[in-house]
């Protein structure tokens, strides 16, 4: 359903640089891109995650509300997600663990501030 998601950044090399080591580890890479845009995921065919400059030119903002959940796998590798995020700039926003009996999540702010989810979902019994 989704095609694509894309948040901005205003260092471009800065953002590579995070989320090309960030998503290998879920087997994630960079699928296509121009000097302004580059969109990750595991191919052409599925939903992406574009990284931007801005399209005005003005500086990035991160929305309010905005978040991009990426799936870790289980609750290990969403834990290993976010712990990888952190040792390459992320901030912590949420550590992950249980919301719920059948959610797990972790959150960051990328170097950038762009808010991320780092989740399992496992089926509500």
């Amino acid at each position: 359903m989704i095609g694509y998601t894309t948040i901005g950044t205003n260092d471009m090399q800065r953002a590579v640089a995070f989320y090309d080591a960030l998503l290998a580890d879920i087997g994630g890479k960079q699928i296509f891109g121009m000097d302004r845009i580059k969109f990750y995921g595991t191919s052409d065919r599925g939903a992406m995650l574009a990284v931007c400059i801005p399209y005005d030119e003005q500086a990035q903002h991160c929305g309010n509300g905005n978040m991009v959940a990426i799936p870790g796998g289980s609750p290990e590798g969403a834990k290993a997600l976010y712990d990888k995020a952190i040792s390459l700039g992320a901030t912590d926003d949420g550590e992950p663990g249980n919301r719920n009996d059948f959610f797990y999540g972790g959150y960051v702010r990328d170097p950038d501030g762009n808010k991320l989810c780092f989740y399992h979902m496992q089926s509500a019994s």
